[in-house]
């Protein structure tokens, strides 16, 4: 029995954000929400039109505390700049 996972995506504006989306899509998998600064990110409806989008990490950490508080499992990509990773582990652990 293969359950499909369901992932949450910080930095889906960035070039190598697409080929996540790609990969989350064709393994038969779903994205929870994303987050990204710039909400010039229309890529999403195509890939997960269901999918919810933040443009500030605050409201997109309590959206998953409160996703995780109901039962709901799920992995965090990053990809965003070097410089973010350790914040956005260190917030999202």
């Amino acid at each position: 029995m293969n359950r499909s996972k369901n992932f949450g995506l910080i930095g889906v504006a960035g070039y190598i954000a697409v080929r996540h989306l790609a990969a989350i899509k064709d393994t038969g998998n779903n994205m929870l929400a994303s987050l990204d600064p710039f909400d010039s990110v229309g890529i999403i409806d195509s890939y997960f039109p269901e999918s919810d989008f933040f443009v500030e990490f605050e409201r997109f950490d309590r959206h998953f505390d409160k996703l995780k508080r109901a039962g709901t499992r799920s992995t965090m990509l990053v990809s965003a700049l070097q410089i973010f990773f350790t914040m956005h582990i260190s917030v999202l652990h």
